[in-house]
């Protein structure tokens, strides 16, 4: 088995431009939009723009499975108010329709924010509501809740808001987790050691389940242990230790799912991947 290690790429000038991004700076796995992620509508994918996709996938030899899309930054399913709940639901439904049409099979999603409009509890619910709707509406592809910092009203920096919303889907085939590590480590777990890694994945799958794992976001962190600040750094320059990374790189479980850098200088992506692939053994 080897590890799918790459960079969240760019999509400029077209979605067919992410194999070729990724391609280019060695990356065996890539992130990626698949429309503005700052825009609520986007223009349809076109029959062109689905080809021109899938033979660039084909020319630089990935496979969905290499690859996390993931959603706009402007849905939030735990939006107390019915009409915005709507609209993020609207939105999210698009998203999963273009990973459907591109032919990914997953989409990495933040859970969600209470905007202090009603209680943890009903928010991490009417996340879990909004996916069941998505994914009646949609087929194929599988939505991935990724772990946060907890910052302002943000769900999803304790692993069992990801139980609570994991426990309320129907469809468990189509539900799964995506673990940043600046996030982890911000939001209070430690990652700093080996025996720290240890007893976080240990928890993860006690309360959630390494089963559901589909992807980790690859990042160091600007901000301090249990800060709840998200502030990504390249590798090496912030909070974590290179300890961390080799850890999950060495771990034959996180194999065949997409590592992805989400750190904030991409000149060093290139150099990032080589080193993490390095700690993989590859």
């Amino acid at each position: 088995m080897s590890k799918y290690i790459g960079a969240h790429v760019s999509i400029s000038g077209g979605v067919w431009n992410a194999p070729i991004n990724a391609a280019a700076i060695g990356a065996t796995g890539f992130a990626m939009f698949t429309k503005n992620q700052r825009q609520w509508v986007a223009k349809p994918l076109t029959d062109e723009d689905v080809a021109k996709f899938s033979d660039a996938m084909k020319a630089h030899n990935y496979t969905a499975q290499q690859v996390l899309a993931h959603d706009s930054y402007l849905i939030n399913l735990g939006n107390a108010n019915p009409e915005k709940w709507e609209q993020s639901l609207d939105a999210f439904i698009d998203e999963l329709s273009r990973c459907s049409q591109l032919g990914l099979d997953r989409l990495n999603m933040h859970p969600g924010s209470h905007l202090k409009e009603h209680s943890e509890s009903a928010c991490l619910d009417k996340i879990a509501l909004g996916i069941n709707r998505a994914l009646e509406a949609t087929s194929g592809v599988t939505v991935v809740l990724e772990n946060t910092a907890g910052q302002g009203s943000n769900m999803g920096n304790k692993i069992e808001h990801l139980a609570h919303i994991i426990d309320k889907v129907e469809d468990k085939s189509r539900i799964g987790i995506c673990i940043d590590t600046c996030h982890t480590f911000a939001a209070g777990y430690d990652l700093r050691t080996t025996t720290d890694c240890e007893t976080f994945f240990a928890e993860l799958d006690r309360v959630v389940g390494l089963s559901y794992l589909r992807g980790f976001h690859i990042n160091d962190s600007k901000s301090t242990f249990g800060s709840r600040v998200d502030r990504h750094h390249s590798i090496g320059q912030g909070n974590l230790t290179m300890e961390t990374f080799r850890y999950i790189m060495s771990d034959p479980r996180f194999d065949t799912i997409p590592l992805v850098l989400e750190t904030i200088d991409e000149t060093l992506w290139a150099e990032e991947i080589k080193l993490m692939k390095e700690f993989a053994g590859n």
